[in-house]
């Protein structure tokens, strides 16, 4: 029985009052998520986030009578489809995604679901009688028997990631209560002041950002400096090119500035430089030593007094 026009009217306020509250919208997929499980994510958001779910026409159609005073919402219509729910946040997007993806449940392989990993069998003594070996030979997996028992010799990969699971693998992973998968509701997409992301740039740090950004600035100037355009980041290298363009040309001929005269000078006498460098330097280890000595001295002082004053 479909929603009747009273719970629809409740529905779409509802659905407008939150996208008025919150600048931030979680695209969650609920798929395998039990309504207990539901009521644990709902409690762990609580003051946090706010979750929503719904039908996918009446979703689509209850954001449709708000695209005319909110635009910016017609992004999110693509979006709506398959078993997906919203997070409404304005909390920090990590933070929150942390919550919502936190809540799994192990469960069983089910025959004709997909399987979100590979599962692998490890080797192992199953504790079965010798009388299902053949059951294993027809997967393919290496078994002994030891003391009775069928023993799983080497570790088989008997699902693999993004397939179907078969009905024998299904009921060779529940004969051996392997529950391989764990069901939660997990992160589709993120709707944020406008924009639609993928969760993935949550992963990205800081630092990540800041050499993103400085690459592209180093980026920008060579582009400017090889097109000879000047803009804010390739200014200062112009500059300095040119100061070197002017101390080189100096150096070739006869005309000369303050700025070129040292330069002029190093090169004519560079020994001159080296000599002066040495005693600077030696004169600044006396220095150092002494006040090494000082400070053994004040040392030694402080020592003599024992920690007490003249008149204690």
């Amino acid at each position: 029985m479909g929603a009747t026009r009273a719970d629809k009217e409740i529905y779409f306020a509802k659905l407008k009052e939150l996208l008025s509250k919150f600048s931030s919208i979680f695209l969650v997929n609920v798929d395998n998520v039990g309504s207990n499980q539901m009521h644990q994510i709902r409690v762990a958001l609580r003051g946090k986030g706010v979750v929503l779910m719904g039908k996918n026409t009446m979703v689509r159609r209850a954001l449709r009578t708000i695209l005319a005073d909110s635009p910016q919402f017609e992004r999110l219509l693509p979006y709506v489809k398959g078993n997906i729910g919203f997070v409404f946040t304005n909390d920090d997007l990590k933070d929150v995604r942390e919550i919502i993806v936190a809540n799994k449940v192990a469960a069983p392989a089910r025959a004709g679901a997909f399987a979100p990993k590979d599962v692998i069998v490890p080797a192992a003594n199953t504790g079965m009688e010798p009388g299902k070996t053949s059951f294993f030979q027809a997967l393919g997996i290496p078994t002994k028997i030891a003391r009775g028992t069928i023993e799983i010799v080497s570790d088989v990969k008997v699902v693999t990631a993004g397939t179907r699971v078969g009905s024998s693998e299904a009921t060779l992973l529940n004969m051996l209560n392997i529950s391989p998968f764990t069901y939660g509701m997990t992160v589709d997409y993120i709707f944020d002041n406008g924009n639609i992301f993928s969760p993935s740039v949550l992963d990205i740090d800081e630092q990540e950002l800041v050499d993103r950004f400085l690459s592209g600035i180093k980026t920008i100037a060579a582009i400017s400096l090889a097109l000879n355009y000047p803009t804010i980041v390739s200014v200062t290298h112009s500059l300095v090119n040119a100061y070197k363009n002017l101390l080189a040309i100096s150096l070739e001929t006869e005309y000369s500035f303050e700025g070129a005269e040292k330069v002029k000078e190093y090169l004519a006498n560079p020994e001159a430089f080296a000599v002066a460098a040495a005693p600077s330097a030696d004169a600044a280890a006396p220095a150092a030593a002494a006040a090494v000595e000082e400070k053994e001295e004040e040392k030694e002082e402080s020592d003599d007094d024992m920690g007490f004053g003249l008149f204690d």
